[in-house]
């Protein structure tokens, strides 16, 4: 695997951020997010048959990325999918948030905290708790559970949004020929008989 590209930022070597930097993150809008986890690790479950069955640990990666929805009134979750080693949405920002923390400068590199109520402050209070809640379960306190970074697309218009939706309904179907499929499985739990469920 080819090493990532690094910048120098304040004397030390970062990854540069894949955002748009001519992006608001905070506007209104829909994301196609991905959120992988360490090691592309097969954490969450397993795929039978086409359909998706949680372990003990998608149930917690499941209950907490509904309650982040629960607690955030200007976020919306269309569509979403956890897969053994990752987790697929679209989430819309449904209205306008006023930004008032430090945002990245033009190179990528972070300077301050994440604008509130933006993707990435979201993206990260999930982390945060399901990683809490998984290490406390397995024991295993300060392991990683998540990839540093995420990622996410801007969706601009309808036809784009469908298919990333079908995209997403469809992931377990097509698991066998998704490359995540192939990644490392280190963690085997066993499984319980909960298939997710996807809105229609």
């Amino acid at each position: 695997m080819p090493a990532q590209a690094t910048s120098l930022y304040q004397n030390r070597y970062r990854i540069p951020s894949a955002r748009a930097e001519w992006w608001d993150y905070a506007a209104p809008g829909s994301y196609f997010i991905t959120v992988c986890t360490a090691q592309r690790q097969h954490l969450f479950g397993c795929v039978q048959h086409g359909q998706m069955r949680l372990s003990p640990l998608g149930e917690i990666a499941r209950a907490e990325w509904e309650r982040s929805f629960a607690i955030r009134a200007e976020l919306a979750c269309d569509v979403y999918i956890i897969m053994p080693n990752h987790i697929h949405a679209i989430v819309r920002i449904i209205e306008p948030v006023e930004t008032h923390g430090r945002v990245s400068p033009p190179n990528g590199n972070s300077t301050g905290t994440r604008p509130p109520k933006s993707v990435s402050s979201f993206v990260a209070g999930f982390k945060s708790a399901t990683t809490t809640r998984i290490n406390a379960y397995r024991q295993t306190p300060g392991v990683p559970v998540w990839q540093p970074r995420f990622h996410d697309h801007i969706i601009r218009h309808d036809v784009a949004y469908q298919r990333i939706m079908a995209y997403i309904r469809n992931n377990p179907a097509r698991w066998a020929r998704d490359r995540f499929c192939r990644a490392r499985t280190q963690y085997q739990p066993f499984y319980n008989n909960f298939v997710i469920s996807i809105p229609p």
